[in-house]
């Protein structure tokens, strides 16, 4: 699937295209995780990790609180590694998962709302700017770095 967006590089705007070559949304309890495959110009691919949880302004209105990770070939081993090896670490030292008190679970289940998939659309768009934005920072470094070489 092409995308396009904008690209604005010393003061001219150009068209740029994007190229997400895959995507998976995996729902887990209150917060949902986007594995999201791109390209970039250079038609290399690099991974984000982007955690979304639905939150609440005081007036009730939602959004979404996000973390995004950005991954790329050279770090895979290194990544996942460090991640089997934390997991593991969990597993041994903390088999069992700790409930929660019972009226602390009924207190607060009235605080949260799952988050819809079609909820999350609007999210999409706005994730793939931020992208574009962090993408352009590090072609940015990267033409700064060999000007200095």
């Amino acid at each position: 699937m092409m995308e396009e967006g904008n690209d604005k590089h010393e003061g001219t705007e150009q068209r740029i295209e994007r190229q997400e070559i895959f995507s998976k949304a995996v729902r887990a309890g209150k917060r949902t995780y986007f594995f999201d495959v791109k390209a970039t110009r250079r038609n290399d691919y690099y991974l984000t990790i982007t955690e979304s949880k639905k939150r609440y302004h005081r007036d009730g209105r939602f959004y979404f609180e996000k973390h995004k990770i950005f991954l790329y070939k050279e770090d895979f081993d290194k990544f996942s590694e460090g991640l089997a090896e934390s997991i593991e670490f969990i597993k041994n030292e903390k088999p069992e998962p700790i409930e929660p008190r019972e009226e602390f679970k009924r207190k607060n289940s009235e605080n949260y709302t799952d988050v819809e998939f079609e909820d999350l659309e609007s999210v999409e768009a706005e994730k793939e700017k931020e992208e574009e934005e962090e993408e352009e920072k590090e072609e940015k470094k990267e033409k700064g770095s060999k000007k200095k070489e």
